[in-house]
């Protein structure tokens, strides 16, 4: 089954114009998706109420985030010793609690916890800073020296074989800057922010010992967490770990030690059963090469664009250009405004124009994007 939707899910309307979001999160949800939580906003199931009113510990709120761990499961073929935690905290709470519940001082020596980083950009060099805060932390790699144009190879990593874990972020949205694939380190748990391309793409879990993903990008709400974690990694964590933030304890009181984010959780549900209707992620990897691939095509055969990143590892979820005056990026942001291709304005660190491509944004999004980049260049060096 191919990725593809009517004319009547793409995209938004408003007076009588066709509105694509770009922004880098929250992004662009599914239309299909929220017009069932619309229709189901006020009596869920035939119970009479909202998911928002829905007691946690109750069967009807239990059944929801089952299904949503098990169609997670199936879409990312999650292996069944690995667990899934619905957390509260985006991604950037993950930051200390990566080290809080995975750091181990080494059992012969007795000597501090060490982690290894990878820094490809500005996410990753943000984990670094909460890392460090924990532990001695080896940059065992860095993109610095080339302004992280491209991403070290691998083979020239200075991993520590002591490590706790080596931490990468897998998409960096500022930079516009993606891992190909997942590397290996070995025995040296690897973990993963995957929050800007997560359920972009099939996965291998092999190697990977943690993965974390903010929502907002391609699953849904803002706040909600998925981590997923290898079963052997749940451990009793630091001791100043609040227990609400314990991967150990939130596994052992199967996610309800707390109030979860009950409606982010159903929301997230309800994307996982769609991607899996349209035929799972093989078919939005594809759609996801289409759309990265015809938008960095009218970069690169235009003077007027420029894409720095080495093309290797270009994001396809968030390329990043700028245009051959810098001075005209206010204008182009405006004027794409107007044709309903909003929230392109790059990341503040960064500048320049971010198109990002998340699961929601159609293919017809992307075309009205290039047909206005042709327009726009035409129209200033006319």
């Amino acid at each position: 089954m191919s990725l593809t939707t009517s004319s009547s899910d793409y995209p938004a309307q408003t007076a009588n114009k066709a509105v694509y979001n770009f922004g880098s999160g929250p992004g662009m949800m599914p239309p299909t998706v929220l017009k069932q939580a619309q229709a189901e906003m006020l009596d869920w199931n035939g119970t009479g109420i909202s998911v928002w009113e829905m007691p946690f510990t109750g069967q009807d709120f239990q059944a929801i985030a089952d299904q949503a761990r098990q169609d997670l499961r199936e879409l990312l073929n999650i292996p069944d010793h690995y667990r899934i935690l619905f957390m509260q905290g985006g991604a950037s709470a993950q930051f200390s609690l990566v080290p809080l519940n995975l750091l181990l001082s080494n059992p012969k020596t007795g000597a501090d916890p060490k982690a290894d980083y990878i820094e490809t950009g500005y996410w990753s060099r943000k984990a670094i800073i909460e890392g460090s805060r924990y532990c001695q932390i080896n940059i065992a790699a860095s993109g610095r020296s080339s302004d992280f144009i491209e991403i070290p190879s691998v083979a020239d990593w200075r991993l520590n074989t002591q490590a706790s874990y080596c931490h990468i972020t897998s998409n960096e949205t500022a930079n516009g800057l993606q891992y190909s694939e997942l590397p290996n380190t070995g025995h040296v748990p690897l973990v993963v922010d995957m929050t800007s391309d997560f359920l972009s793409r099939p996965i291998d879990f092999q190697g990977i010992g943690l993965l974390y993903a903010g929502a907002q990008k391609n699953i849904g709400p803002a706040g909600l967490c998925i981590v997923i974690v290898r079963e052997d990694l749940i451990r009793e964590p630091l001791s100043s770990t609040p227990s609400a933030f314990s991967y150990q304890v939130i596994e052992q009181n199967n996610g309800r030690f707390n109030t979860p984010l009950t409606y982010g959780i159903y929301l997230a549900g309800l994307v996982l059963k769609y991607f899996k209707a349209q035929g799972g992620l093989s078919e939005i990897q594809s759609l996801n090469k289409k759309k990265s691939n015809l938008l960095y095509e009218v970069i690169d055969n235009n003077p007027f664009y420029h894409c720095a990143v080495s093309p290797a590892y270009r994001s396809q979820m968030n390329p990043c250009f700028t245009l051959v005056d810098a001075e005209l990026t206010d204008r182009f942001v405006a004027q794409a405004g107007t044709r309903g291709l909003i929230n392109l304005k790059g990341h503040s660190a960064k500048g320049g124009i971010r198109a990002s491509l998340y699961n929601a944004m159609p293919l017809s999004g992307v075309l009205a994007l290039a047909d206005f980049m042709a327009e726009f260049a035409e129209g200033c060096c006319s």
